[in-house]
Formats: C-alpha cells, structure tokens, sequence
C-alpha cells in the first residue's frame, strides 16, 4: 500500500471490524499517514474504549457478531456526534440508505482501495473542523450534538439543518444566554417575539422538544424543574 503524504497533525480513530486480517492492514496504513489508530473487533469492546478515550472519528464495519455496525452507530448517535464511516460489504441502495439514515457520515463498500477511503476520512474531518470553527460575535451555540445559528434561526446536527419558528427561535435564544440557569414560564413568556403567554409556554417547549429531543417524552437537553421552570443542559 502506498503512504500518502500528510501533514504531522495526528487524529484519533477508532476502527471497529471483526475481520482480523483487515484490521491489522488499515491500522498499520492509516498510522503510516499520521493517524492513531485503535482497533476493536466487536461493539463491546468498541464501547469500553469509547468510555475511556474521546475520537476523532470512528471507521465501524456493519456486520459484525453481536451488536451490527447500525445498531452501535444509533446507539452512539443518542448522544454522541463523532463522524462514523460505516464499511461494509453490502452493496445494495437501501443497506447505505439505512446506514445513512441511522446517522452515519459516510459509507464505503468492501473491498475498497486504501487510498479511497483515506481520502473519505481527510474530507470528512475537514468538513467537521470547518463546522466547528467560531463565529465572530458568538453566533454559533453548541450544546449536545447540535449547533443553534442565531443568525439564521437555524438548527444543525451534523450537516442536518432544522427551522425554527420565531417563537421557538427566542425561547431558545433566552437559554442560550444563560446556560444552565432555570427560566421560569413568566421568564419565557416575557421575551420579545415569543408571542406567548405563560399558559402556552409549555405548548412551545414541547414543539421545541419535538425537534431537539431523541425522546421529547424524556428530555436530556430541555428539562423540566418541577415548580420552577426549565433548564437547558449543555454538557450531556
């Protein structure tokens, strides 16, 4: 296999495959241009590392030996927005539709040229250091997966953008701007531009929910203070 020229910058990657041949040749390639490589041969153990390590990337082999490549890329996607290359040799529309829809970035089909799927990894993480560069005058707020644009009212996660309607925009604006810190109803129905009063404040947070929650019936991100208010949790 030929090494490709790169640049000293080193990126973590886990790489999740139970075919043992092929873990050993992409970990001694991908290190050759300047990657970290940690292998795993199965989700179980692909989990223990993502309990210890944080990544840059994860290259995940669909079918595996107990939990499928899918099934972890769901389950990670609950929470976790690092970039997930599925690989795998099904080649058929509807497998990478599912692969895709399940919230992976990207999907190469065995066998693969080496080079191809270096160069996959070097546009995916490019595309995600430009994603996550600052703005001038704090106009991006990143909580969870997602990122709020607060000059276009829009919602992303990964390269999935969501719009919000001015009430929803200024709801969650006003928590933006205090992080952590409880608003009550009267807090929110006092805002400019949410058009609401305190008795529709909770028909609001719901819509909002609906569109920034996995499970809006069990928030992780806008939780309710029985008595007081809401909350906008940052760092899960």
């Amino acid at each position: 296999m030929k090494t490709i020229e790169k640049s000293p910058i080193i990126s973590h990657i886990l790489l999740v495959d139970d075919d043992g041949r092929l873990r050993n040749l992409l970990e001694r390639y991908l290190t050759k241009n300047n990657f970290r490589v940690t292998c795993a041969e199965d989700g179980r153990k692909a989990r223990k590392f993502l309990d210890i390590f944080e990544f840059d990337m994860i290259l995940l082999d669909v079918m595996m030996p107990g939990e499928t490549g899918i099934e972890l890329t769901k389950y990670l996607r609950a929470f976790n927005s690092v970039p997930i290359l599925l690989l795998t040799a099904m080649n058929e529309s509807e497998d990478r539709i599912n692969g895709l829809e399940t919230g992976a970035d990207d999907y190469l089909s065995k066998p693969f040229e080496p080079r191809e799927l270096l160069l996959r990894i070097e546009n995916i993480l490019r595309r995600v250091k430009i994603e996550n560069q600052p703005t001038q005058n704090d106009e991006l707020f990143h909580f969870g997966p997602y990122r709020f644009d607060l000059r276009s009212n829009l919602l992303f996660r990964g390269p999935v953008a969501t719009k919000l309607t001015e009430s929803e925009s200024a709801i969650l604006r006003a928590f933006v701007a205090s992080p952590g810190e409880i608003l009550s109803r009267d807090d929110l129905s006092n805002l400019d531009s949410t058009n609401v009063n305190t008795r529709t404040i909770d028909v609001q947070i719901t819509r909002l929910r609906r569109k920034i929650e996995d499970d809006p019936k069990f928030p992780r991100y806008l939780q309710t203070i029985r008595g007081r208010g809401y909350v906008l949790k940052t760092g899960l």
